[in-house]
């Protein structure tokens, strides 16, 4: 099959799917040369819905809506998107930060998120996903994780690491948290989502905006990187303070 219709059919499930919850999706825009990667939040209590999008320079972070509505923060306020030179990262926790710290002692991929584990929300237990892109050497490198609970033993994780191919233009590839709504939350399984990336960052956005439930999504971000490198972080929230 085409891989732009097995894309358009994954974004079409996709917009059927009540709760993916969060994900991310990293790959090529349609022209210009440039990559993009997506992440995007979803929330079905009180306390996942109090939050937005900021962006400092190259930094994508969650900050709560109302603070004083905060019950643990340690699970929804996290750095989503940094960078390094030539690299950019992406994941829906604080294994964000670990990475860039293991990056910029020299250690690899792998070795970061051994130190990582799938989040402690029982009975959830929410998958952590991660992505990075490495365009120090052309024409680029694409790296995605999903650390999960295991099914026999939750307190023990299990560790999946992809490296797909770089997508060619208009393509990408992406990770949700969960298979759908439910209770406990279903979680991601199978390989990485193709995905498509129609038009310019903005363009992007409102495909992936329009395609999330409209009741459960809270805010989504595009970060384009231009060839030359350089970088620029579109946001949607749903509220604003």
């Amino acid at each position: 099959m085409d891989p732009f219709e097995i894309a358009d059919r994954n974004l079409e499930r996709l917009r059927r799917n009540r709760y993916p919850g969060r994900g991310l999706v990293v790959g090529r825009a349609s022209s210009g040369g440039e990559w993009l990667l997506i992440y995007w939040i979803m929330g079905r209590s009180k306390n996942s819905q109090n939050r937005r999008f900021v962006s400092e320079g190259a930094v994508l972070r969650t900050e709560p809506l109302d603070p004083t509505l905060v019950t643990d923060p340690s699970l929804i306020i996290y750095e989503a998107m940094l960078e390094l030179p030539g690299v950019y990262l992406v994941g829906n926790g604080d294994q964000v930060r670990v990475l860039y710290e293991a990056l910029r002692a020299g250690e690899t991929f792998d070795t970061a998120m051994s130190r990582c584990e799938r989040e402690p929300d029982a009975p959830h237990y929410t998958p952590r996903i991660t992505a990075m892109l490495d365009l120090r050497t052309l024409p680029g490198a694409l790296t995605l994780s999903i650390l999960k609970a295991n099914l026999a033993d939750p307190s023990l994780t299990d560790r999946f690491t992809y490296r797909p191919a770089p997508p060619p233009p208009g393509l990408g590839v992406g990770l949700t948290t969960y298979m759908g709504d439910g209770n406990p939350l279903p979680p991601f399984s199978g390989d990485p989502l193709l995905l498509p990336l129609a038009g310019d960052a903005r363009a992007v956005l409102d495909a992936y905006w329009d395609a999330l439930n409209a009741d459960n999504r809270v805010a989504l971000a595009v970060k384009r990187v231009a060839p030359d490198g350089t970088s620029e972080i579109v946001i949607r929230n749903r509220a604003e303070k």
